[in-house]
């Protein structure tokens, strides 16, 4: 079975940052793409950052420029490096991931931004 967990969530000061980590159970290049979501209470699930699997990157506007989305293919681990970061980036963030035998979800990590 396939599986996301994401990690390195946290409490975080106005204007620090932070790196979560998704990793996968197989190889991060047999997804289509992957991706970071958050969702706070509330509010409609809003789209992070997504990466193809050929390596194209695209960012929600609230994000561009501070949010950083990267992978390592020998830990088959994707990553979010989150600088600047805002109290309104505070929310649950969750990976996803997808290819042609489904779509995966991680648990979600926390991230608090306050002072």
């Amino acid at each position: 079975q396939v599986q996301v967990v994401e990690s390195g969530g946290g409490l975080v000061q106005p204007g620090g940052s932070l790196r979560l980590s998704c990793a996968a159970s197989l190889s991060i290049f047999r997804f289509y793409g992957m991706a970071w979501y958050r969702q706070a209470p509330g509010k409609q699930r809003e789209l992070v950052a997504h990466i193809t699997s050929g390596g194209t990157t695209n960012y929600a506007p609230s994000v561009k420029g501070r949010f950083t989305m990267s992978r390592d293919s020998a830990k088959n681990t994707l990553y979010l490096q989150m600088n600047s970061l805002k109290p309104e980036d505070t929310t649950v963030y969750c990976c996803n991931a997808n290819r042609s035998r489904g779509v995966y979800w991680g648990q979600g990590t926390q991230v608090t931004v306050s002072s």
